[in-house]
């Protein structure tokens, strides 16, 4: 099933998703990675995330003036974010979104919270820029570029499959269950 959000999300709209779904969203989106993920956890977060997306996502920005415009954006490697991952979603995340699945921690988090985390297809970062309308603002710069939280104007930004959803369900387990012989 396609599926359009806008955010923010709500655990209604969550709760409702299913994996297998195809997903696109307009509205704002975070990226964040490890180091972000590790600070919000131990700071608090500088934006509020309740019913956010975060995005697990290095992008490259090119600065223009007082500007700044986004060049790619894809995603990266989820499984860093494991240790952080359940107190973000704690904290009100509403979707995440990242590559390559998450853990059991993870996958607990979003049962309790009604939450769902989707894939973003790696080596599309050229493909997912181009659903981002601007650039809002950055925060904790000091962290790097690919670190920094980058706050993303977004309209139908996907495809995005949900891999886990808020029942338990698991595309990744669901390809381990096939028997190819």
């Amino acid at each position: 099933m396609n599926v359009k959000l806008k955010t923010p999300i709500s655990s209604d709209e969550t709760a409702n998703l299913r994996i297998g779904d195809i997903v696109y969203i307009s509205g704002k989106i975070y990226t964040a990675r490890d180091s972000a993920h590790k600070r919000m956890v131990e700071q608090g977060s500088p934006v509020d995330i309740n019913g956010a997306v975060i995005f697990h996502a290095g992008p490259i920005i090119k600065k223009s003036g007082d500007k700044y415009d986004m060049i790619a954006v894809g995603p990266t490697t989820s499984t860093r974010m494991n240790p952080y991952e359940p107190q973000i979603l704690k904290m009100g995340a509403g979707l995440i979104i990242g590559k390559g699945g998450m853990d059991k921690a993870t996958s607990e988090a979003l049962i309790h919270f009604k939450k769902s985390y989707l894939s973003a297809v790696g080596g599309c970062a050229a493909l997912y820029v181009k659903s981002v309308l601007k650039v809002n603002s950055v925060h904790w710069l000091d962290l790097g570029v690919p670190e920094a939280i980058w706050e993303l104007e977004v309209k139908e930004f996907g495809p995005l499959i949900v891999t886990m959803d808020s029942t338990g369900g698991n595309l990744y387990d669901e390809v381990k269950k096939r028997d190819y012989s």
